[in-house]
């Protein structure tokens, strides 16, 4: 009997082991490497820990691309310019963007004459290829590039090129604005008067690959208060930057330059452009400026009949003081008329004696 006892718990502890299921994945304690789209990335602790807004759907109802230049020399950009080289613990956005690239924890992908972003592999830039071309001086060690603060050209970097999506999310019927990339633009020449500027785009870089990084990098967001209570991610998700739209995603993949040939026709279509996306998002439920009529006509009715309601409860009032006023006048026209006889016999008095 204890024999067979216990046969029967061996084979019930044997089949429950072979029901266990397989180990799960293990969270990387730092950085790690998986496999996503057939490309193999680096996955740092930071894509973990620090997790951001959440993506796009890709079933939207409704969304509109726009291509943004942000010109840092301007006050709601300029705080991803400053500092130009580290100090302490802050940098600013194109030093940290390239010492993400430089250690591999984020992919950055070629910039391409028609300006369209490619995120594919073969698309991906070559760190030492990208260092050679652009001058930059480094030191190989075992397979790493190092690079001094003083030699990364942070300071040359003063524009950047930004994809936004605008989208109706129609689960929550609420729109959105979203980064989707970004492209960091070194100026060269303009030392002297009588150089000529030139804009040169150096890479793509998706956004959500480097949100969980942005989210550790600390922003000033006022002149006023020298706190640094934003972060990067933060700047760019609540839409803090202001970028002039210099394309959208049309049939023709043309640039705004391409149809527009005058500054002021430019200028007219960037605010055609920007009252498009406003205005979905305005009359999304509804004609809000009839309902807005509507409550005013009511109000200004209100308005009236309060101004009547004034009007009716002041007459008694009038009537009262105007008669008050009336009755005062003839009492003292009785009064001058009776001082005026007093007067006149006192007179005629004085004559008879």
């Amino acid at each position: 009997m204890k024999r067979t006892l216990f046969i029967i718990m061996a084979s019930m502890l044997s089949a429950t082991l072979m029901a266990q299921p397989a180990k799960r994945r293990t969270v990387p304690t730092d950085a790690t490497s998986v496999k996503k789209q057939g490309v193999t990335q680096a996955v740092d602790r930071a894509a973990l820990m620090f997790p951001t807004s959440a993506p796009m759907p890709e079933d939207v109802a409704w969304r509109r691309d726009v291509y943004r230049q942000l010109d840092l020399t301007q006050d709601k950009n300029a705080t991803l310019y400053y500092p130009v080289q580290p100090v302490g613990k802050q940098c600013n956005l194109f030093t940290y963007l390239f010492r993400l690239m430089l250690t591999g924890r984020v992919n950055a992908y070629e910039y391409k004459i028609t300006g369209v972003e490619s995120f594919d592999a073969a698309d991906k830039v070559d760190v030492k290829t990208f260092l050679f071309n652009n001058s930059i001086y480094y030191e190989e060690e075992n397979g790493k590039y190092n690079v001094a603060d003083a030699d990364v050209p942070s300071a040359q970097v003063k524009r950047y090129y930004i994809k936004e999506s605008t989208y109706l999310d129609q689960r929550t019927g609420t729109t959105h604005s979203k980064v989707l990339a970004i492209c960091p633009i070194m100026l060269e020449g303009g030392e002297f008067g009588d150089d000529v500027v030139t804009a040169r785009p150096l890479f793509w870089m998706r956004y959500d690959d480097i949100a969980p990084y942005l989210s550790k990098l600390p922003v000033m967001a006022s002149d006023l208060n020298n706190v640094s209570n934003m972060t990067a991610d933060d700047y760019f998700t609540l839409n803090r930057y202001d970028g002039k739209i210099y394309k959208t995603n049309n049939l023709q993949g043309k640039v705004i330059t391409d149809y527009c040939k005058t500054d002021s026709a430019i200028v007219k279509e960037q605010k055609r452009i920007e009252k498009e996306l406003t205005d979905f998002e305005k009359h999304l439920w509804g004609h809000t400026e009839a309902r807005d009529s509507l409550d005013s006509l009511q109000l200004a009715e209100g308005d009236k009949v309060v101004k009547k309601a004034k009007v009716k409860a002041t007459k008694p009032a009038a009537e009262a003081a105007v008669s008050e006023k009336s009755s005062q006048s003839a009492d003292a026209k009785k009064e001058e008329k009776s001082s005026s006889a007093a007067n006149a016999r006192v007179s005629t008095r004085r004559q008879r004696r």
